[in-house]
Formats: C-alpha cells, sequence, structure tokens
C-alpha cells in the first residue's frame, strides 16, 4: 500500500543526503518522481546536501497545490511514481493535507524530510501536520553531535555566535560548520537539550574557555 512518511531529525542529521538516495534507488529501477523542495541552501529549484549533492527540483512555493501539480503532471502525460518533498516543515498544514490525498487518490508513495521544531523548540506547523498524518514516522539515525560531544536534538538559530529565540519562525541560513571558525552572521547550531537550556553555543564556549575570569581547575593557593 502507498504511504505517506515523515523523515524526521534535527539539522545535519543527513535528511536531504537520504532524500537524494531514495531518488537515486527508484530513478535507477526505471521509476519515475517528482520532488519538490523549499528554501535549499543551493537556490531556487534544488534539492542538495552538505555532502555536495545535488539534483534538480520543483520550488514548493506558498499556495502552491501538491496534489493539483502532480495531477497537471499526470494529464499532461507524464509519468509519477512516487513524489519526494524535503524541507517539508516550511509548508503549511493544508499543504500536508494535499500530500495525504496524493497518496490515498493517486495511490502514489510520498516520502517528506524535514524537522520537527524549530529554534524556540515549537513545532512548525507543516511537521506538526505530518505527525498527526504520515502512515509512518522515520526518525533518522544518523546521530548529530552538540559542540559538547553529546547527541544533539535540539536546533538553535544564533546570531554573531549567540543563541537567540525570538524573531520570524522562518529565516534562512545554514547549520554552523567549522568548531574553529568565525561565527555566521545568522546561522544555525545544533545543540543538546542542556546546552539549548542555557543558550551555550560553541562560538559562547570557546568565548568562556578562553576568558582569563574562567578556569577549568581550582587556581593554586
Amino acid at each position: 500500500m502507498p504511504e505517506l512518511v515523515f523523515f524526521s531529525g534535527t539539522m545535519d542529521c543527513g535528511k536531504s543526503t537520504l532524500a537524494l538516495q531514495i531518488e537515486h534507488n527508484r530513478s535507477a529501477r526505471g521509476l519515475q518522481g517528482v520532488i519538490y523542495s523549499r528554501n535549499d541552501r543551493a537556490g531556487s529549484g534544488r534539492l542538495s546536501s552538505r555532502l555536495g549533492l545535488v539534483t534538480e527540483a520543483v520550488e514548493a512555493a506558498d499556495g502552491m497545490d501538491f496534489y493539483a501539480h502532480v495531477v497537471g503532471q499526470l494529464t499532461s502525460g507524464g509519468r509519477v511514481d512516487y513524489v519526494i518533498v524535503d524541507e517539508a516543515q516550511f509548508l503549511a498544514p493544508e499543504q500536508i493535507d494535499q500530500l495525504a490525498r496524493v497518496v490515498d487518490d493517486l495511490e502514489l508513495d510520498v516520502f517528506a524530510f524535514g524537522i520537527t521544531t524549530d529554534f524556540r523548540s515549537k513545532l512548525f506547523p507543516g511537521s506538526q501536520r505530518l505527525v498527526e498524518l504520515a502512515d509512518r514516522i522515520e526518525v533518522l539515525q544518523v546521530e548529530a553531535l552538540c559542540w559538547c560531544g553529546a547527541r544533539a536534538t535540539h536546533n538553535a538559530r544564533t546570531v554573531d555566535g549567540r543563541m537567540v529565540v525570538e524573531g520570524a519562525q522562518v529565516v534562512v541560513g545554514d547549520v554552523v560548520g567549522e568548531a574553529d571558525g568565525p561565527p555566521a552572521e545568522v546561522g544555525y547550531e545544533v545543540l543538546c537539550r542542556r546546552h539549548h537550556r542555557r543558550r551555550q553555543t560553541s562560538a559562547t564556549a570557546r568565548a568562556a574557555a578562553l576568558s582569563p575570569d574562567v578556569l577549568p581547575v581550582d587556581a593554586p593557593k
């Protein structure tokens, strides 16, 4: 039976890489799918991973009717065997309903990829609707790590290396890269719950470690 499958995880856990792998496996068997993405790091109409892989995609704009778009592909003579949607957290709840209709009425598998919560640890509306409707939810097993080495469970937005908890829910940026590099003006970082609660990013941790007022051991008497 066709399914609506939601692949979820924190940032930097390989969601886009898995989406590209699913596309490769199916296209190698002669199947043809429609790929949707939104706000991809490689630009509009792209699905890319941080490993350097990239493919063409349909940009999922505000107000797009996914069911109507797939039906349009089919009625114009196109072939659609499956649907892949990356960055699904950015979709509106009604668009998730449309994806569910693609599964139920057109009998096509839909594979949706996205993060569950935003930088404030609040559910994205699109992800919430996916949790409510998905036939299956798969939590990715590639664990992203906090700067401390613990398993990262939370997404943080940073401004000049400092974590912020206010602002628009969607602001385009990328995951903070090298731990010893300069912090991005606006970026994202994955943290464990403890350091998310403390609002301690890799940049602020480095600054604290280098401060003469912070000593790793008790000073000699």
